[in-house]
């Protein structure tokens, strides 16, 4: 493999990080050295995960390589179609638009809030008692 046919691209959601690597292709999507159907088995990651490709009308255009860490299947789907995005936009600005009024181009900021002290959780407290 030559690293200069590759565009980078970087995703981040909650707290996971995907790095992603697309090129001109048959359209197969390896993430983290497995296919995109072992690595996220469900239905709905996976269709996180191509929406680019589908908001572009590009589907089977694009070969895919990601490394993902930190986080859960859920944040490491978003994170993925963030870096597949932002790696679109590289290849062809033209795409842009079409991706931006998807919101696959827009960081979601969501992340978990902190447990706070004298509580079980974040929000949760203890049962209060009155007498």
């Amino acid at each position: 493999m030559v690293t200069e046919q590759y565009v980078w691209g970087t995703g981040r959601r909650k707290t996971s990080v995907a790095s992603v690597r697309i090129k001109k292709g048959t359209g197969k999507v390896t993430v983290n050295k497995r296919d995109i159907n072992e690595y996220f088995p469900v239905d709905r990651h996976k269709g996180v995960v191509l929406n680019p490709f589908k908001a572009t009308k590009t589907l089977g255009g694009y070969d895919v390589l990601v490394n993902v860490r930190g986080g859960g299947i859920s944040g490491q789907a978003g994170a993925v179609c963030m870096g597949i995005a932002r790696a679109m936009t590289k290849i062809d600005s033209a795409l842009a638009d079409d991706l931006r009024e998807n919101g696959l181009l827009t960081r979601d900021s969501r992340m978990k809030e902190r447990k706070k002290y004298g509580r079980k959780g974040a929000r949760k407290s203890f049962q209060w008692t009155k007498r």
